[in-house]
């Protein structure tokens, strides 16, 4: 897999996933964040991994985990998307794979490089985007939020690629609400 890498935007480990502030506190939900985004990292093994993030303390352990660092300078996650993207370029990756850091069960991530063109995983609701895999140079919009996969299938047929869309497989998983808790058996 030469010339791909991982492009991980991560905000703040103390203000990640605020929508579950009803039922974890923030220790617990900082713990959560970290243990996931290491399941993400751990996954990157034999690509080289980017964590993009504003803040010190997760520049820090993301050097301890082994990925490189990217530094944004602007908050928010289309803004590190688009940062991450434009520096994984100027490296001369000739792909990535932009993926969530709240993934449940990131194995087998690395197999959306096997894919040409432009990869959308979207979340198991169909409404989110996961992971999108692209190569870095285009000018590729990222539109996160909600609603976001329409929004980035609309992008991406916009090139002159082709556009691959992987569904019901576990990389749609991740955790935004109370409700995945549950559903997958995590302590809430």
């Amino acid at each position: 897999m030469d010339n791909c890498g991982v492009l991980i935007p991560i905000k703040a480990f103390d203000s990640a996933k605020i929508r579950l502030a009803s039922v974890l506190n923030p220790s617990e939900r900082a713990d959560l964040s970290r243990s996931l985004a290491e399941g993400v990292i751990k996954a990157c093994i034999g690509v080289p991994a980017w964590v993009i993030c504003e803040d010190q303390q997760v520049e820090g352990w993301a050097l301890q985990m082994g990925a490189q660092v990217i530094r944004n300078p602007h908050a928010g996650l289309n803004e590190a998307a688009q940062v991450g993207l434009g520096t994984l370029a100027k490296l001369g990756i000739k792909k990535a794979i932009v993926t969530h850091a709240d993934l449940i069960n990131p194995e087998g991530l690395l197999s959306l490089f096997e894919h040409n063109g432009i990869v959308l995983v979207p979340d198991r609701h169909r409404d989110g985007t996961n992971v999108i895999g692209l190569p870095p140079n285009i000018d590729f919009s990222f539109k996160y939020g909600p609603g976001s996969f329409a929004r980035h299938k609309a992008e991406a047929e916009r090139f002159s690629l082709p556009v691959t869309i992987i569904e019901n497989t576990h990389l749609g998983f991740d955790i935004d609400n109370p409700d995945d808790l549950s559903d997958f058996g995590l302590p809430k």
